[in-house]
């Protein structure tokens, strides 16, 4: 539950007691509708029935957070390379790489930014920057944001051009986010067809 909600961005409306609390509420609801079922019509079928019930209604919170957590990373994965582009453009207008990241993040909107700043502040409060980054791509769980983490602690560590390394990126993710839309047109001709 604590991975799911990192994914969906740790929701204020569902805290992990409070979810912890509604699988527990929701499984004893439905077991009680479902001992209700079955003796009002004793048989095999309503009891398997009820176990069902019982068993889909404790999973409901971690599918809505699953769910949650899927939207998020495809909010993330679409709004990488234009954020790329804008920390970009200020690395090389002079900023350093932790200036453009802040910068993205204050002017940006959605999870990516919320994740950006979230990435400053634990920098602020003295964990290393590398750890900071890897916590990011750990939380996200969003493939290309891991890739650009991983080529960004490479860059930090054997001393590349940061700059070239967020062109190269961007240039990368833009390509990747033509080619998800190009797959995605192409199935649309056999989902019409089903």
């Amino acid at each position: 539950l604590n991975r799911l909600a990192g994914t969906a961005g740790r929701p204020a409306a569902w805290p992990l007691p409070r979810l912890i609390a509604a699988k527990l509420v929701l499984a004893a609801v439905a077991a009680g509708l479902g001992l209700v079922v079955v003796s009002s019509r004793p048989g095999l079928l309503p009891g398997l029935l009820a176990v069902a019930v019982t068993g889909v209604a404790y999973f409901v919170p971690e599918l809505l957070l699953y769910s949650r957590g899927q939207e998020r990373q495809q909010a993330i994965s679409l709004e990488l390379a234009d954020t790329l582009d804008q920390m970009t453009i200020a690395v090389e207008a002079g900023l350093g790489f932790e200036s453009a990241m802040a910068r993205a993040g204050k002017n940006g909107t959605g999870p990516l930014a919320e994740e950006l700043v979230r990435t400053l502040q634990d920098i602020a409060v003295g964990q290393p920057r590398r750890d900071a980054y890897l916590a990011l791509a750990e939380r996200t769980a969003v493939p290309d944001l891991r890739r650009f983490i991983r080529a960004v602690v490479q860059a930090d560590q054997y001393g590349v051009s940061i700059a070239d390394v967020l062109r190269t990126q961007a240039q990368e993710m833009r390509l990747k986010r033509r080619q998800r839309a190009e797959e995605k047109a192409m199935q649309i001709p056999v989902k019409v067809i089903f």
